[in-house]
């Protein structure tokens, strides 16, 4: 990549379910061998080793005090300057960060991905094109309840409670107030094909323009 040349960078962002992750990889995978990568938010998920593992327990991971945003705006700029990273790793098992980090090189495009990735202006000043994908609430609840019981091995009752007690409040006080700040609004995620459309060719054009 040129070093006069700052890479693009393309926040998605949506509510437990909307279907972002499946927008950023549509996108991703519509560019097999180029320059272009994922930058999850959820990767930035802050140390918790200085707790004993029952406080661990009580975080809210859907509030954006839970994020190391911070150390992710620093990387994302150390990539738009066209040096590596190396992104930390996020122990679900332990609730803690791991000691392992993931050595990321720059790209030429950047997908920077999660349900707060919007919420913070340092953040959302980095980014070239602001994507929220908006899926109805009950969808949305439908996927987790689906998703947290085949993939996570949660009950029922657990899901529910969690989604009425933290995810709901934390969606309708952080995440829903963040799509003012979109570009492109995407209806039902990976599943609206023109609105993906649109923005693969976007970015094919960058590419384009580059070569």
């Amino acid at each position: 990549m040129d070093e006069k040349e700052k890479p693009l960078v393309i926040g998605v962002t949506g509510g437990s379910g909307s279907g972002k992750t499946s927008v950023t990889k549509a996108i991703y995978n519509h560019f097999p061998g180029k320059s272009i990568m994922i930058l999850e938010h959820d990767s930035y998920y802050k140390d918790q080793s200085h707790l004993d593992f029952q406080d661990r327990l009580k975080t809210n991971y859907d509030h954006p005090l839970a994020f190391d945003t911070e150390l992710m705006v620093d990387q994302l700029k150390a990539l738009l300057n066209n040096q590596a990273v190396d992104v930390p790793v996020y122990d679900y098992k332990r609730h803690t960060r791991s000691s392992e980090v993931i050595h990321q090189e720059p790209k030429e495009v950047i997908i920077v991905e999660g349900i707060m990735v919007l919420v913070d202006q340092a953040l959302r000043n980095l980014m070239d094109i602001k994507i929220y994908v908006d899926t109805d609430d009950d969808i949305r609840i439908i996927r987790r309840i689906k998703r947290d019981m085949q993939d996570r091995g949660r009950s029922l009752d657990s899901i529910i409670d969690q989604y009425l007690s933290v995810v709901k409040q934390m969606h309708e006080q952080f995440i829903e107030p963040s799509k003012r700040y979109a570009d492109i609004i995407i209806p039902e995620g990976s599943q609206n094909q023109v609105a993906i459309d649109l923005v693969t060719t976007k970015i094919q054009n960058i590419f384009d323009e580059r070569q």
